[in-house]
């Protein structure tokens, strides 16, 4: 069963202004320490920063909470799978809102170099009904 389904699109120059504007001030505020070690490892950081942020926009839009009750940015994290394959890792009062409720996350990612787009679904794990 799908709870929530979210998208966002990020400009990637709007990062980019912001990495040059507040650096590592920003980038600790917004991101978990597993996207930060990811990002830096790009060519163009900036590019991943924008897809990361979009899947938390898309996460808060699938929840229908938005920033509140509790959640913060960094406890949502994108992680890579080996091969790539790009999950939702939470933290904090977003993990217990999931688990509490045992219901998971499924992420789709993808940019060019001007934008960044995330699509979230949350949805009742495997084998779990209701």
């Amino acid at each position: 069963m799908i709870y929530g389904i979210g998208i966002d699109l990020v400009d990637v120059a709007r990062i980019e202004k912001m990495l040059a504007k507040w650096g590592d001030a920003f980038i600790r505020r917004i991101y978990s320490t597993e996207e930060i070690g990811y990002c830096r490892e790009k060519t163009r950081p900036s590019l991943h920063y924008a897809a990361c942020f979009a899947v938390k926009e898309a996460f808060l839009k699938a929840m229908g909470t938005g920033l509140g009750g509790g959640i913060t940015l960094t406890d949502i994290s994108t992680v890579h799978k080996a091969g790539g394959k790009p999950e939702v890792r939470l933290y904090g009062e977003a993990s217990a809102l999931l688990q509490a409720e045992k219901m998971a996350t499924s992420v789709s990612i993808s940019h060019t170099d001007d934008l960044a787009t995330a699509i979230v679904m949350i949805h009742k794990e495997a084998g779990q009904s209701g």
